[in-house]
């Protein structure tokens, strides 16, 4: 499927040793890049092409961090973390060329799929007047207040993140005094982004009960917070601000699977010139100096860029870490409430409230709700250390759109659900993982006929799990929390306070997801030292 496109992908990210480690650490290096997920493949992309020499060193077997891919059975090719692309900067696509290695993305117009208890849904079409169709058929009172409630994300969007150079994600994080310049005192903007709740959100515009807790997830993703937390609203306009193929707040899918985003820039940053290394553990970084290797083996460069998330780098940094930064790092919440469950089927979920296994929400995504009083009890559950009755989860399904992923007539369901404990109070995710699965399944399960017997097998990944599977400290996808006290200028800096030592993963600005305009902004940031 990827022979003369992409080199990397041709084998999973599986890259090994391009030469032998004592080869490397006789060579003359400008810049180390500790960890080979997309944000370091991305700045060494762009460094290399500065002519800088560069070498990537990648703890695991696989290069892409959370966004690779694996086979976890014979003929399916999944993401264990990453699902969808709907961030990734259009400029990073274009300046390393991503079409030019085979990347393809399809956006998913069918937008989001919601059922409810009650037997009725409604499916949130990314076209507004299909999504307002929608809505007047369950809630004909809200098709004002539903239009009303985008046009706020719309305005800050346009002024946050215009398409061009202006686009305040590029270059150095901006204060919320910059921002406020930007939205020129809209209050909705600036409450949107700063102040509401998801439910308050929801509620200054929305006046159906459903319709409320249909979008409330959207204010959750990756984050240890229930949606009636003051910030939470400012997730949505997180993952609503992206621009791919000129469509505003547009996700999909790239063919092949999410992994091909990292594949193709380890391929970009070859090409450029980098060395990539795959499992090759560093021990130590040594500001100044370069990094120590887990064998003993030391390699020399004056700039070392950590795209672990910020403990790892604190704990490789050990006591050459500045205590101010320390203290910093470590007052960012990195403990993760989500689980992951890669789901092979023998057909998609045939969801009563629309029946069919092939019908256009198959196409989007789909969420199970919560009520509003499950939102804020079940947080609380999670948070004591046991399951929650019931979970919130987003449904993914890459093989509508490319089948060349599972076996034929096979399909892949992605959930991503929340919430749950990163530690147990009672037992822990050894002999608690197939139950947090089931309660998954369960929670999808309610709104179809089909399930669970249309399942063949799964992967079940609690937040421990993912830690140990891609490095993320806590669990937690973006690299420390996400709402709006640790973004913008409070993400950590680029450049750290250790001589020669920076960051370019989701610990900095603009945050999570696959957008790697993260590692370009470090890149930049170091050319202009």
């Amino acid at each position: 499927m990827f022979k003369n496109l992409s080199p990397t992908a041709a084998n999973l990210g599986l890259i090994g040793l391009p030469m032998p480690v004592n080869e490397m650490a006789t060579r003359r290096w400008d810049v180390i890049v500790v960890g080979a997920g997309h944000n370091g493949l991305a700045c060494a992309a762009y460094l290399a092409r500065a002519g800088q020499r560069v070498l990537v060193l990648e703890a695991r077997e696989r290069v892409g961090g959370a966004c690779t891919l694996e086979e976890p059975w014979p003929g399916y090719r999944i993401s264990p973390c990453a699902y969808l692309a709907g961030l990734l900067h259009p400029l990073v696509i274009d300046e390393l060329n991503f079409p030019a290695y085979g990347y393809e993305w399809v956006p998913s117009r069918e937008g989001m799929f919601v059922p409810f208890d009650d037997g009725s849904s409604v499916q949130l079409w990314d076209d507004d007047e299909r999504a307002e169709a929608e809505i007047a058929r369950l809630a004909p009172q809200d098709v004002a207040g539903y239009r009303a409630m985008y046009a706020v994300m719309r305005r800050a969007r346009n002024a946050i993140r215009p398409p061009d150079s202006n686009d305040m994600w590029i270059g150095a994080p901006p204060s919320r005094e910059q921002i406020e310049d930007r939205l020129k005192g809209d209050r909705e903007a600036i409450g949107l982004l700063f102040e509401w709740s998801m439910v308050e959100y929801a509620e200054r515009y929305l006046t159906d009960e459903r319709l409320q807790c249909a979008v409330l997830g959207q204010g959750v993703i990756g984050t240890n917070a229930s949606p009636h937390e003051p910030g939470t609203a400012s997730i949505h306009f997180h993952h609503s601000s992206g621009r791919m193929g000129g469509m505003t707040g547009m996700w999909g899918y790239v063919k092949g699977g999410m992994g091909m985003v990292s594949f193709i820039l380890c391929d970009a940053a070859r090409d450029a010139g980098a060395v990539v290394a795959a499992g090759l553990p560093v021990a130590r970084i040594l500001p100044g100096e370069g990094v120590e290797l887990a064998g003993g083996e030391r390699i020399h460069a004056p700039v070392i860029v950590s795209n672990a998330d910020p403990r790892v780098t604190l704990r490789l940094l050990d006591s050459n870490a500045d205590p101010a930064w320390r203290a910093q790092v470590e007052s960012i919440p990195i403990e993760g409430c989500t689980l992951k469950v890669n789901v092979a089927l023998r057909e998609l979920p045939n969801f009563t409230a629309r029946p069919g296994t092939h019908e256009p929400h198959h196409y989007g995504q789909v969420n199970t709700p919560l009520t509003k009083t499950e939102w804020r009890t079940h947080h609380a559950i999670a948070r004591a250390g046991d399951l929650p009755p019931r979970l919130w989860t987003e449904l993914y399904f890459q093989t509508p759109h490319d089948p060349s992923v599972a076996p034929s007539g096979c399909h892949i369901m992605t959930v991503f659900s929340q919430y749950v404990p990163y530690a147990f109070a009672e037992g822990d995710w050894e002999n608690r993982r197939a139950e947090a699965g089931q309660r998954a399944i369960d929670s999808i399960a309610r709104y179809t006929s089909n399930l669970p017997a249309a399942v063949i097998d799964l992967d079940v990944l609690g937040p421990p799990d993912v830690e140990q599977k891609v490095g993320l400290t806590g669990g937690h996808i973006f690299q420390g929390e996400c709402l709006p006290q640790y973004m913008w200028d409070k993400r950590l800096a680029y450049r750290t306070p250790m001589p020669g030592v920076y960051l370019c993963g989701a610990c900095t600005h603009p945050g999570g997801s696959v957008i790697a305009i993260n590692g370009r902004n470090a890149a930049m940031e170091i050319l202009a030292t």
